[in-house]
């Protein structure tokens, strides 16, 4: 079907669409994109790297999580023990294998590279994340043909791509990025049995489509456990009672597919009960994933975040998901609207109702709102009455962003950051021209815009400000000043700041304990050093008097700790013997 000819998946108007909204460079760069796939891939993935890569060599580790996973994987590395997982001396059996295994891999492969010192290099850790994000906005890419046009396909991957959650996630080393991948990748697969069956096509289709969805379903069981079997799930039971009939899912080739997933996921929890018993069991599913029903982990929030979050989360997508709100509802019943409800609103509505809620566990089903977006977009039927309020979004966040990064680097640092001040004039000229120019005959182009805004902010915010408030990242600073001690492998005791990018950026052996313990630590040899957060001087200082330690101060780290929410003082003291 020529691109000229809108598909009827999500409601009236159905008679051929007119081309409109031509005479902007960034149109004409969208149907130069939109010729070929090959094409398309490459302009996707050009916009992938532009979106993810600032900042992702520069931002120094992030607690707790991202370095948490860090560490785990470096351990690994260090020990050539790949079926446990640790954090120092401690078992950590919240998530299974899968991305300690990528991130291992990465580690590996930068080593026999010649990179120097890839071990510490915390961007290494998140080659991995990066590889998910951009994936899983070719997949976006790839799922989207199934409901729309290629040149919707383009606009849905940009949504994705530029979507303020993905962009954060992209640049951590952990989880969710490489989980969005499998995601889409299992939903493609399964969308386009889905649709086949819908429109009568030959029961028989190709290997290729149970091939991906099965591995992608082993690959996410590896990578966050069952979760992947919730979204997958749930859609498929939304749509078997819609339909009064799963049948499709014959095409996808249930009992080779088992019998694939199997024996993709079984050898490592094999190995992890063999080595651990049951419990990594016991501590994935009891500790991890049945403790968040009870939001045991201090996240807890009533039913209705994620919905207030995805203004934020989703921009610059967020405002247009809200012009197409009305359409979609009137396509609900529609085969493709209706797979993509699929996927979307049951796992929603299992989010809103759990009690402990972060922002990133809704981001495997962005792709679907994205997908659901440009289907109204592709049809004009954007709801008219957000013309005014609706595009104003599109300048109100960078125009916020911009403000808050500014004054918050003045704040911490004392310095106004003038290098990111072109990145946010150009994010807010784009936000601008998102909002001005936008009515239901430009909103395509108002979109482009509001891509090309954000592309400025994650130059300005992520390859400027952030790696410049180094106040937030105490343990990078106490790492180079460890760095540039004269004695030869040092060690260090931390009393009264125990984050996990300490250990990852000064190393395994890092003793943490507390004031008195690092005093003992430091009367034991030359070369040591005590971390002591002043809070815990007093201890340290009264069991250094104790046992006659004398000692002098190296350097003072002055900084903020985030995952406490509060500003720290670190003294690095180093023995000078005892008496």
């Amino acid at each position: 079907m020529s691109d000229t000819y809108a598909r009827p998946r999500f409601g009236q108007p159905r008679e051929p669409q007119k081309k409109v909204d031509r005479g902007s460079r960034l149109v004409d760069l969208l149907d130069f994109a939109a010729a070929s796939h090959v094409r398309s891939v490459v302009f996707l993935l050009l916009c992938g790297f532009l979106l993810f890569l600032p900042g992702f060599f520069s931002i120094p580790p992030i607690d707790r999580d991202e370095a948490r996973f860090a560490q785990a994987t470096k351990q690994m590395v260090e020990s050539g023990d790949f079926v446990d997982i640790r954090f120092q001396d401690d078992v950590r059996y919240k998530k299974p294998v899968g991305i300690y295994w990528m991130q291992a891999a990465a580690v590996k492969t930068a080593s026999v590279l010649g990179l120097p010192r890839a071990q510490l290099r915390i961007w290494v850790y998140r080659v991995p994340s990066l590889i998910g994000a951009l994936g899983a906005v070719l997949l976006t890419y790839w799922t989207a043909l199934a409901f729309v046009s290629k040149r919707a396909a383009i606009l849905a991957a940009l949504i994705m791509a530029s979507s303020v959650l993905l962009n954060v996630e992209a640049r951590l080393a952990k989880t969710d990025a490489m989980l969005l991948l499998t995601v889409v990748a299992a939903m493609g697969a399964l969308a386009r049995a889905y649709m086949s069956w819908q429109h009568g096509e030959d029961d028989r289709p190709p290997w290729s489509w149970p091939a991906i969805f099965w591995t992608a379903l082993a690959g996410g069981i590896l990578i966050k456990g069952p979760l992947i079997l919730m979204f997958v799930g749930l859609a498929i039971v939304t749509l078997a009672f819609l339909d009064r009939s799963a049948a499709w899912l014959s095409r996808l080739r249930p009992v080779w597919g088992l019998i694939w997933l199997l024996l993709l996921v079984l050898p490592w929890f094999v190995a992890i009960f063999w080595r651990a018993g049951d419990a990594f069991f016991a501590d994935s599913i009891g500790g991890d994933m049945l403790s968040k029903l009870a939001a045991q982990e201090s996240h807890g929030m009533p039913p209705g975040l994620y919905l207030l979050l995805f203004w934020l989360t989703f921009w610059p997508g967020a405002p247009l998901a809200a012009m197409a709100a009305p359409a979609v509802w009137r396509a609900r019943r529609e085969p493709g609207a209706q797979f993509l409800l699929a996927w979307l609103v049951p796992s929603w509505i299992v989010f809103e109702v759990v009690l402990t809620k972060l922002p990133h566990y809704v981001l495997p089903l962005y792709p679907a709102i994205a997908i659901l977006t440009v289907g109204a977009l592709e049809r004009r039927v954007l709801s008219r009455s957000w013309l005014t309020s609706g595009a104003a979004w599109w300048f109100a966040i960078p125009a916020l962003a911009s403000l808050a990064a500014v004054v918050g680097a003045v704040t911490l640092t004392r310095q106004p950051v003038f290098l990111a001040w072109p990145f946010v004039a150009a994010a807010l000229i784009f936000g601008l021209f998102a909002w001005w120019l936008y009515d239901d005959s430009r909103a395509e182009r108002s979109l482009l815009n509001a891509v090309v805004s954000a592309l400025f902010l994650a130059f300005a915010i992520y390859g400027v400000v952030v790696p410049a408030l180094t106040p937030l990242f105490p343990s990078a600073e106490i790492a180079r000043a460890l760095r540039n001690v004269a004695c030869v492998g040092p060690k260090a005791a931390a009393a009264g700041f125990h984050e996990p990018s300490l250990v990852f950026m000064t190393g395994t052996s890092t003793l943490l304990t507390d004031g008195s313990g690092a005093a003992d630590f430091l009367a034991q040899g030359s070369c040591r050093f005590a971390l002591i957060e002043q809070r815990a001087e007093r201890n340290f200082a009264q069991r250094a008097e104790a046992i006659g330690l004398r000692y002098d101060v190296a350097t003072r780290i002055e900084g903020y700790n985030i995952s406490q929410g509060r500003p720290i003082s670190i003294a690095i003291f180093r023995s000078e013997g005892t008496d």
